[in-house]
């Protein structure tokens, strides 16, 4: 607690339903990250005291699943604030809701910026760190300002055309008045969740088999997405690892009144192929063939290694010099 009585943390709890199951039948990514944005989002709010909008979520995870029926904690953070942008660290953890410790299934960090009636940033109170834990956690916070900055240049270089050849799909729909948070545009969680899928239908065709989201980093929110747009998901695969497939995703929309879409959200998602057993199974090696493949191939390697720089971060196994 500040002097002030403000709290810098929130915990949502409720039981993970049968209608939050996805095809691998555990709880989707999409819906841990819709989850993880709704969390973040009240303690946001609480903070700030106005209106906060989802700007950016960083590297998140996803080591174990959530399965229905478990009783889902989500805890939200504040740990570091700048003028109008609060970084919240959030854990998801989950078990037997009859009893027995919890397990952390996922975590990662989210900023919100608080917004004024005019929608443009305004100043929030700042998050001063009293215990060890704290300015640990701040510390951890500023450690991957840096890394944050990288990986979004990187990917702001980069742009898709129709030359590429590799596995791409396009979802196309309707922004449904039941999409709506609570400033009247698309939950930045809706758009996560929407982000999964476009992923997991990318990936399955690549592979042939069901897949499951492992990470999901990057996601970058660039305007408000509005209720009763046209909105397109396009997700393209850029490269394979051993197991995993890195599916880059774009996210536009506009009004069904004009042809032109504007670009409201960029993430990369890896996803795996899992076995019967929901063990992780080798997935064919893609080979690039144009110019723009082997560009944006390198584009993902280069995000691997930027993110195996950041603190507690290394790099994966099949990008480790063989000794």
């Amino acid at each position: 607690m500040t002097e002030t009585g403000t709290s810098n943390s929130v915990t949502l709890r409720f039981l993970a339903a049968p209608m939050d199951v996805g095809h691998s039948g555990s709880v989707d990514a999409g819906t841990v990250l819709e989850w993880v944005d709704k969390a973040a989002y009240a303690a946001a709010v609480g903070w700030a005291k106005s209106y906060c909008v989802t700007a950016y979520v960083g590297n998140i995870h996803f080591a174990d699943p959530v399965n229905s029926g478990d009783m889902v904690e989500v805890e939200a953070t504040i740990v570091y604030t700048g003028r109008s942008s609060m970084h919240i660290r959030t854990v998801v953890s989950s078990g037997d809701p009859k009893g027995g410790t919890a397990t952390m299934r996922s975590q990662c960090m989210v900023i919100f910026v608080a917004v004024g009636e005019d929608g443009k940033p305004i100043p929030v109170q700042q998050f001063e760190p009293v215990t060890t834990e704290e300015i640990e956690q701040r510390d951890h916070a500023l450690a991957r300002v840096k890394i944050r900055e990288q990986i979004v240049e990187a990917m702001n270089r980069q742009e898709y055309t129709d030359a590429g050849t590799a596995e791409r799909v396009t979802l196309r729909f309707m922004a449904a008045p039941t999409d709506v948070n609570w400033g009247g545009k698309v939950h930045g969680g809706i758009v996560m969740k929407w982000i999964d899928e476009a992923a997991y239908v990318c990936a399955t065709r690549y592979c042939g088999m069901d897949t499951v989201a492992v990470f999901s980093g990057g996601v970058r929110f660039y305007r408000p997405l509005l209720i009763g747009h046209v909105v397109e998901v396009e997700a393209r695969l850029v490269y394979t690892g051993t197991k995993g497939m890195h599916i880059a995703v774009h996210v536009r929309s506009g009004d069904p009144k004009s042809s032109e879409l504007h670009l409201t959200t960029y993430c990369l998602t890896v996803m795996v192929a899992r076995d019967d057993d929901g063990n992780s199974v080798p997935v064919p090696a893609w080979v690039p063939v144009s110019d723009e493949d082997k560009r944006l191939h390198a584009h993902a390697r280069e995000l691997l290694e930027i993110r195996g720089t950041a603190p507690g971060n290394r790099l994966p196994n099949h990008l480790l010099p063989r000794g």
